[in-house]
């Protein structure tokens, strides 16, 4: 049979439509919980590296990675080139015939994980992962509960959402039953809300560091503690690497800090480097448990596990995670001295190039979400994009994608030492 592939017709792109009419159609087409940083947001239009480029030519240090999904650096090549190769070959067919690409990153993602996790199911978002992984747990526990932890975030669907124990992230009007949450780091709370509820608790499901959380990391032993706990008690532990995975923290995965392996871990966001793909790995006893017949239309599609081996490779062949510890030695050691000098920054948190910096109020050591506002909105005037988290939106957040140097992160530094005594001049209202 032959290919009916009509010739392409190729036209110069269309000029920017600029922030002001893009905020126009977005105040009536989007949902209205979809919100942007930014009084006054730049139309970003493209992204190489480490440097956003905006509508009007300006050039921005991006040191948020599109929330630590851009780990490879943006528009790689070493990554683009593959996916474009595989689109012209094979876009899409889904899992229910064979194809080569998601299985190679099956047997990859078995190689790179830790411990014992062997098999993979892909869908097309961190979301559907941890749902995935949740209903994973209940299937091999047959048991309906959930422990999770404050401050956490998992997802948009509907399980996912509420194991979040961030309240601005919880938009489910009628809460799941079933759903327990416990202090993270509190191992005494943890055993309270296992005790109350016995045979019970399908799974313990946790972010090795928290992100959306104000970048928190446990206090040593905690986790080997939640570890044994779910081995008496006979419950899967899931750890959700969506943010914290793929070299974020220095290492390949947060969980390797300390020292615990998972029975399910959840992986998205820089896996793909841009490209939408997810999965969640389980060792073979859990595995097996997923046993009826299941499929994902868009999970784990060609072009996306292209995408994804080639990051990978990418990550291996130019050592990322020593980047990553490197930098990220860098910028703390510059966060810790600016901590000290001003009463409005708390004490930095976070492993590697995944950082947190409070801003409070000095009268009272409170989060100021305003004042956080504030100091982002001073960095992106001088060309340096950084996040926010934490449950009062106080934590002045850095993920820049792994691949900044040196001299990217002394630019950061430099904008932020500008950036922090425009907290005392300018008002909050």
């Amino acid at each position: 049979m032959k290919s009916s592939t009509p010739e392409i017709q190729t036209a110069d792109p269309a000029p920017p439509a600029g922030p002001e009419k893009l905020l126009e159609i977005k105040a009536r087409a989007l949902m209205p919980c979809v919100y942007h940083f930014y009084k006054d947001p730049p139309q970003i239009v493209s992204g190489s590296g480490c440097v956003l480029t905006d509508h009007a030519g300006r050039e921005y240090l991006d040191c948020y990675s599109g929330v630590t999904v851009m780990n490879a650096g943006h528009c790689n090549p070493a990554i683009t080139e593959p996916a474009i190769n595989q689109i012209r070959t094979l876009q899409h067919t889904t899992t229910i015939y064979l194809t080569e690409p998601i299985l190679r990153l099956a047997e990859r993602l078995a190689r790179i994980t830790p411990g014992d996790l062997c098999r993979s199911f892909f869908c097309a978002s961190g979301s559907e992962a941890t749902e995935g992984a949740m209903m994973l747990a209940a299937r091999h526990t047959r048991r309906p509960g959930i422990v999770a932890f404050n401050n956490a975030l998992h997802g948009r669907t509907r399980w996912a959402m509420n194991a979040t124990g961030l309240d601005m992230w919880r938009g489910d009007p009628f809460p799941l039953p079933h759903v327990h949450h416990a202090r993270f780091g509190d191992i005494d709370d943890l055993e309270r809300v296992i005790r109350e509820h016995p045979d019970e608790i399908a799974a313990i499901i946790a972010e090795p560091v928290q992100g959306n959380g104000g970048i928190v990391a446990p206090p040593d032993g905690f986790f080997p503690r939640v570890r044994e706990l779910c081995d008496q008690h006979g419950i899967v532990l899931i750890f959700d690497e969506i943010q914290s995975g793929f070299n974020r923290t220095g290492r390949l995965f947060a969980c390797e800090h300390f020292g615990v392996t998972p029975d399910i871990m959840c992986l998205s966001k820089a896996l793909g480097n841009g490209f939408p793909i997810a999965a969640f790995i389980a060792t073979e006893p859990v595995a097996r448990s997923h046993d009826t017949p299941g499929a994902s239309t868009h999970g784990g599609n060609p072009v996306c596990a292209a995408a994804a081996l080639a990051t990978l490779d990418y990550h291996e062949s130019n050592n990322l995670a020593a980047n990553a510890a490197a930098r990220g030695e860098q910028l703390r050691a510059a966060l810790d001295r600016m901590a000290g000098a001003s009463p409005r920054l708390g004490e930095p948190r976070g492993l590697g190039l995944m950082l947190g910096l409070p801003i409070l109020d000095p009268a009272n050591r409170t989060p100021d979400a305003a004042r956080c506002d504030l100091l982002l909105e001073a960095l992106k005037d001088r060309g340096v994009l950084a996040g926010k988290t934490g449950p009062g939106r106080n934590i002045l957040t850095f993920m820049p994608p792994l691949v900044i140097e040196k001299h990217q992160v002394a630019t950061l530094i430099d904008a932020l030492e500008e950036s922090i005594p425009l907290m005392d001049e300018a008002p909050t209202g």
